[in-house]
């Protein structure tokens, strides 16, 4: 593919172009199509497609000095055929020139070459419900290509707006006032929930988990149900999940001595041994840096509920500020410049500083106007 070829694929204007024009050659190869009918032309593709066969069926017997019955057997063939065809079928002149091209004593290669060469505008005609289907291929491979064009420029229009956005973050925000509340609670939460999960028994810490389910932006996965039903029923519940999962690497015989099921506590537990692994304070945590405002307010009032049911009052009181934090009206600022600060590259930065306002622009029109022509043709 030459430069000037490939700059045309991915330029929108060149993408509108060849929409266009496969627009109109789909619009003519319909119309091509209509003039005859559909129904006309499958016919007449049948009718080829039943003279060819018979055409397979006999040349080589019924050629030369072949076999007689052969040559008889095609006559008849022949005329049965093109007397069954419709009055109404197109080209049916040509299919009827054939009897007397073949009304002869001897039949030889030459006639099978020439009888295919007087269908040849037939063919021709026929062809139009293939030129359709080309047609309509080759629009839809334009619109498909000048649709991921779009979403391309759409998804750069999002990144150069982020680092417009980012860019005019204050740095000199003082984010730590952010932070402090933010890293003091995350790490009270999961020294809180450790505690939690390696002293409560199993079946509490389980069962606060499944509580959370009712609190979606917290985000817990499930317990397993056969995990669940297990430290519900059985008196090994009431260890803590450390012990469970050291039971589940004894031997049966070994575990035999410790708990009334071994095999069920191995069937459960270590069964299980990737989600109980996972199972961190991660869900409860902010995270750095923090989601955006409208997101986090409603992720902390669930928090709040779910923290106080195994952590104490240190924890708590760390959440509340963090709550407060995000309720203060230089949230935003001061998180903008978070952002920023942790996301950002060098790449990035060099870029903001060069000025995306144009490069932004242009990517806008560049999707208008292919979200234009993809709406209009």
């Amino acid at each position: 593919m030459s430069d000037a070829q490939a700059a045309r694929t991915t330029d929108p204007s060149g993408l509108v172009a060849d929409l266009e024009a496969a627009r109109d050659a789909r619009d003519d190869a319909r119309e091509a199509v209509a003039d005859v009918g559909k129904a006309r032309l499958r016919d007449l593709r049948d009718a080829l497609d039943g003279l060819e066969r018979l055409f397979d069926q006999y040349e080589a017997d019924a050629t030369g000095t072949g076999d007689f019955k052969s040559y008889i057997d095609f006559q008849d063939d022949l005329v049965a055929f093109v007397e069954g065809l419709d009055d109404d079928l197109p080209e049916r002149d040509a299919f009827e020139s054939l009897l007397d091209l073949f009304k002869k004593r001897r039949l030889s290669e030459s006639d099978f070459a020439e009888a295919r060469d007087r269908l040849a505008d037939a063919r021709a005609l026929a062809g139009r419900l293939d030129d359709l289907d080309d047609a309509r291929a080759a629009y839809a491979d334009a619109r498909t290509r000048a649709e991921a064009r779009a979403d391309e420029y759409a998804e750069e229009v999002e990144q150069l707006e982020r680092l417009q956005r980012l860019g005019d973050a204050d740095l000199d925000a003082p984010v730590e006032t952010l932070r402090d509340p933010i890293e003091a609670y995350d790490e009270r939460v999961r020294a809180a929930f450790q505690s939690f999960r390696e002293s409560a028994p199993a079946r509490d810490v389980l069962g606060f988990v499944e509580t959370t389910q009712s609190y979606p932006l917290v985000g817990f996965d499930p317990v397993p149900e056969d995990l669940a039903d297990f430290v519900a029923e059985h008196d090994a519940g009431d260890e803590p999940l450390p012990q469970l999962l050291e039971y589940a690497d004894y031997s049966p015989s070994k575990l035999d001595h410790y708990v009334a099921e071994p095999r069920a506590l191995k069937r459960a537990v270590g069964g299980n041994r990737t989600y109980l692994d996972r199972l961190t304070a991660d869900p409860l945590t902010v995270g750095w840096p923090p989601a955006p405002a409208d997101d986090l307010r409603y992720r902390l009032d669930e928090l709040v509920s779910v923290v106080d049911r195994f952590a104490g009052d240190d924890a708590l009181a760390a959440l509340h500020e963090v709550r407060q934090r995000v309720r203060d009206d230089d949230y935003q600022r001061l998180r903008t410049a978070a952002v920023a600060e942790h996301e950002l590259t060098d790449a990035e930065k060099q870029r903001i500083e060069a000025g995306v306002e144009s490069d932004l622009e242009a990517a806008r029109e560049a999707e208008r106007e292919l979200r234009d022509a993809l709406d209009r043709l």
